[in-house]
């Protein structure tokens, strides 16, 4: 019994020497004022986070509209000195802004990695940069893009998955849409060189790739009229190529309405069972999810 007490008091600062080492550090907390300001710039749901968020969009939307501004030579020459005080104090602003969510940011790196973090750092890089170079600071347009988080301020990230559909249109549809353009542009070709044989650099058609340049112009309905055939034969080459862009314009239209109806089909799940008539399945599903049974194409 006396060894057995005495082992015990000998092994005890052991083994609290052993948990104080093996025991986890607590993390810390972060302060109230990097919470108050997290809550603050990076939520919407508090009436402080929603009214940040719109003086931002504000601010933002009025820095672009100075920066055009200051490209109107008619306006730049009299109000030079204030556009420039202007585009550096929404400059500072947004910096102040931009180390603020550094700052008070869960994680720094997915932040600062993040699209929104890429735009916030363009968007007040050119104006450092017109330190070096003066043309950088009409770079700053590219603050419009900030305006973006007005998706999330007014919750309409709700309706982004309608444009979803129109995406995943063209994705589906993005081959046929590449045979379409391949064909436009071997006719294209062909017309041109066609045209360049016939009309010839004394009525503008100087080579093959300016009347290719033609064609393409004549087939999509544009016709700036800077070159236009003279000899009969091109001009009925030209009417032929006009009636070749009447007819083939309605091509991608079509390809890509029939693939949107189909996305929308595949939505509203609309794809059901022959058996059981259920709905909601997958686009590659062959077979119902709820009996098993076969799917209408």
């Amino acid at each position: 019994m006396f060894r057995a007490t005495s082992a015990s008091l000998l092994l005890k600062p052991i083994i609290e020497a052993k948990s104080i080492m093996t025991k986890q550090p607590e993390p810390q907390r972060p302060s109230s004022l990097k919470l108050q300001l997290r809550e603050i710039i990076f939520g919407t749901e508090t009436p402080a986070g929603k009214l940040f968020d719109l003086l931002l969009i504000y601010a933002i939307v009025f820095s672009v509209l100075v920066v055009m501004l200051d490209s109107v030579s008619w306006l730049a020459q009299p109000y030079k000195d204030s556009f420039i005080l202007l585009e550096w104090g929404f400059t500072l602003l947004f910096t102040l802004e931009y180390g603020v969510r550094i700052y008070c940011a869960r994680q720094r790196w997915h932040y600062l990695s993040s699209f929104y973090g890429l735009v916030d750092l363009l968007s007040i890089l050119p104006m450092y940069l017109s330190l070096i170079s003066g043309g950088a600071t009409y770079l700053l347009v590219v603050r419009i893009l900030r305006v973006l988080r007005i998706f999330r301020v007014l919750k309409l990230a709700n309706y982004l998955s309608e444009a979803n559909v129109l995406v995943r249109a063209l994705v589906s549809s993005r081959q046929k849409i590449l045979v379409f353009f391949a064909t436009v542009l071997i006719l294209s070709m062909i017309f041109g060189s066609l045209m360049y044989v016939i009309e010839g650099p004394k009525y503008g058609f100087t080579s093959i790739p300016k009347s290719i340049y033609w064609c393409i112009v004549t087939i999509t309905t544009v016709g700036y009229g800077d070159i236009t055939p003279h000899t009969v034969i091109g001009q009925v080459i030209a009417g032929f190529v006009m009636l070749t862009g009447y007819s083939i314009i309605a091509v991608p239209t079509g390809i890509l309405t029939a693939e949107i109806a189909q996305e929308m089909q595949h939505q509203r799940g609309l794809r059901r069972c022959l058996d059981c008539d259920m709905g909601g399945h997958e686009r590659d599903a062959n077979h119902c999810r709820f009996c098993g049974s076969g799917l209408r194409p």
